[in-house]
């Protein structure tokens, strides 16, 4: 049973109140005075057992002010709730007691239906929301289980990962806040599992033939959501974060709203290999990576070279605009560490190029940290814990900062990523030789063999944009949750691996990410 505490000088005269919502099942505990209403909270020696839930505070009563009750009361017992009720609508004493952290607060005279909302709103609104929210997915569910069983075009899929996004934030959410029934959390897991594994069957039918298509991918970006701006003058800040999820992006989306308005939310799909190497050099250099590879060899870093596999950003980017005979200059930082962002936003008020490029490796190192880390493995242990760490980190990172001022000076903001992650789950066996790559999401190597169905292959890596290391080179992708592993410790490595976050392969997480352009409110 809820318990509420009303404190109020003429108590008496409102027996038809405490009757109404004794009634409704509510105890209802009264006070005529500051000094007995404290009682209830220990100040006294009162039990924590006779706490109330709730407390409505009369702001005029004599000896005690309720503004004074009030700071006692937040002093002894800051999370319980409290709603002021006052004959004044004087704006400095409605700002005195916000600034106290009233819960709410009520004009006299009040009549019950006000009350049982405001206990509705302030006592029972987890419960409703959590009810209600789980009552519509329960509805959506199977809307959204025919989408993933008939999806047949590139905008399905992204609308199945739209869906799925939706309601896994929702739902972690409202177990954060009140608890959602475990059946919940395994019937949107086994949802994405399902989707999965019928998107990475679409993409292995359907991959080279989504290349010469229309669709906007790591390799048109700038022609679809770049060059339209610059081309209308705009000043713009394209900024990259490496392996940034569309879930994250809905994720920090609110701490943007009162700096930005959305122009246009879009999704765009990564090339494969969804991983630096291939999907963010694409993106800045407007190239396949076979065509980088043949029309730029000097900025085509193979798979066995120990340099650095995307220290040629800038350099591509500056044969993309001299193709397009574009004469717009460019400024372009790569961010690794919070003390050079710090620089960076004071540096951001000189810029005169039209086009600035910030490339932000946050989320990546935490991706990489988590897998090295059994304390970061911990602390971001499923989808929501790893949201939530990248809610943290650009809240209090200068990354916002960074924004903020693009914003303050007028930049149109293109906020996107060279591709997504998943956290991986299944170790599969597979035997290749001593020169293949390192990534346990996809292989390119000699001789590959993996007796998984879910893995997809690309065995003439030329017609799917690739470069072949050797004449019999091929691509082996996971997909789903899986990841490979080799013989040699195969178990070791299972255990590290497994529950990690990882990207290279195929996923609706890897590949289906945000391209997102926002405007400044000025």
């Amino acid at each position: 049973m809820n318990r509420i505490l009303w404190v109020d000088d003429e108590i008496d005269l409102l027996q038809p109140y405490i009757i109404y919502l004794q009634g409704k099942g509510y105890e209802v505990l009264t006070a005529s005075n500051g000094e007995d209403a404290l009682d209830r909270f220990g100040r006294g020696g009162g039990s924590d057992q006779e706490l109330p839930d709730i407390v409505f505070l009369d702001e005029n009563m004599p000896g005690m002010t309720g503004l004074e009750i009030l700071q006692e009361i937040k002093r002894l017992h800051p999370e319980i709730p409290v709603v002021m009720i006052t004959k004044s609508e004087e704006e400095h004493i409605m700002e005195q007691a916000i600034g106290e952290k009233i819960a709410d607060y009520l004009i006299k005279p009040v009549n019950p239906s006000q009350i049982l909302l405001c206990l509705k709103k302030h006592i029972h609104q987890h419960k409703i929301v959590t009810e209600q929210v789980q009552q519509t997915y329960r509805q959506e569910w199977s809307d959204i289980s025919y989408l993933i069983n008939t999806a047949s075009t590139l905008e399905e899929w992204k609308a199945v990962e739209r869906a799925l996004s939706k309601w896994d934030i929702e739902l972690s959410g409202l177990e954060s806040e009140q608890g959602v029934h475990s059946g919940m959390r395994s019937l949107i897991a086994d949802q994405r599992t399902e989707a999965n594994a019928a998107f990475g069957k679409w993409v292995a039918k359907n991959y080279e033939s989504l290349l010469s298509s229309n669709a906007v991918m790591s390799h048109n970006v700038f022609k679809h959501s770049v060059f339209p701006l610059l081309d209308k003058g705009e000043k713009v800040l394209l900024c990259v974060i490496d392996n940034f999820r569309y879930d994250q992006w809905k994720t920090i989306q609110p701490l943007l709203s009162d700096l930005y308005s959305v122009q246009a939310e879009e999704q765009y799909t990564s090339i494969l290999p969804t991983a630096t190497q291939y999907a963010r050099n694409a993106i800045f250099s407007g190239l396949l990576p076979l065509q980088i590879q043949e029309m730029y060899p000097q900025y085509w870093v193979e798979e066995g070279d120990e340099e650095s596999k995307n220290q040629y950003e800038k350099e591509l980017v500056q044969t993309l605009l001299d193709r397009y005979r574009r004469r717009e200059t460019f400024q372009y930082w790569k961010i690794n560490e919070s003390d050079f962002c710090e620089r960076v936003v004071h540096q951001l008020r000189g810029v005169q190029a039209p086009l600035t490029i910030v490339v932000l490796n946050f989320i990546d190192m935490l991706s990489h940290s988590r897998t090295e880390s059994k304390m970061m493995r911990e602390l971001a242990n499923d989808e929501a814990a790893y949201r939530s760490l990248t809610l943290s980190w650009f809240r209090h990172s200068p990354t916002y900062d960074l924004l903020r001022r693009a914003a303050e000076l007028g930049f149109t903001l293109v906020l996107t990523t060279d591709h997504g992650t998943t956290r991986v789950k299944n170790a599969v066996q597979i035997i290749a030789d001593k020169n293949t790559n390192t990534n346990i999401r996809y292989k390119v190597g000699k001789a590959l063999n993996c007796s998984s169905k879910n893995v997809m292959t690309i065995e003439q890596p030329r017609k799917a944009g690739l470069p072949c290391p050797n004449v019999s080179s091929s691509y082996a992708f996971c997909t789903g949750s899986d990841f490979f592993a080799y013989p040699n410790q195969f178990n070791y490595y299972a255990q590290y691996y497994r529950n990690t976050f990882q990207h290279g392969g195929i996923s609706l997480e890897e590949m289906i990410i945000p391209l997102v352009t926002l405007t400044p409110k000025r």
